[in-house]
């Protein structure tokens, strides 16, 4: 396993129980979970990722893999900068380019926190696709106060730190914020 020093920077005026991950460390934990998933030796046909924070994931491991991508939105941290969890919504249908769930499925996330998302996703997932003969499921990061286990992850956090990820900036400014022209 991947140690915190490897992977993230930390501003000296950063609280101990938050993590700062560089653009360098969040990819090299995705490569990370690639490789654990590619030496278990298990072979899926399509990978579903959460909207928002499994996209990023979700996006290289099908490159990887060579595997279709879905997307499924659901969203519970909105409160509080979305430091709060609060009710859970899963969208009522998946984003893929044709036919639904089935097979052997990979389902895609950054983090398990609490598990709650997560676990209420899962089982989503197992009741409405009956088609889906298999689900795993992999993370960047496992929370150790998680109720559910993942079955890949690249980093267990047993003192669940807040993660603050590189793309966050974009959450704190919008358009106008942005350099008119980027072109030289």
């Amino acid at each position: 396993m991947s140690t915190e020093k490897e992977f993230n920077e930390s501003p000296e005026s950063a609280p101990s129980q938050d993590v700062w991950v560089s653009w360098d460390g969040y990819n090299k934990l995705v490569e990370d979970l690639a490789v654990k998933i590619h030496q278990s030796g298990w072979a899926f046909d399509q990978i579903i990722c959460l909207a928002r924070g499994g996209m990023r994931v979700g996006d290289v491991l099908s490159r990887v893999y060579k595997v279709p991508l879905a997307i499924l939105s659901a969203s519970s941290y909105r409160e509080n900068a979305g430091r709060i969890q609060g009710q859970l919504d899963i969208a009522q249908y998946i984003s893929m380019a044709y036919g639904s769930p089935s097979g052997r499925v990979l389902l895609v996330d950054d983090m398990v926190d609490t598990g709650m998302t997560f676990g209420r996703v899962r089982d989503h997932l197992r009741q409405s696709y009956p088609a889906i003969t298999e689900l795993r499921t992999a993370v960047i990061w496992w929370k150790a106060h998680s109720v559910v286990e993942p079955d890949y992850s690249s980093q267990y956090l047993e003192n669940n730190p807040w993660i603050h990820q590189p793309f966050e900036i974009y959450d704190d400014f919008g358009p106008d914020a942005l350099p008119l022209d980027t072109r030289s």
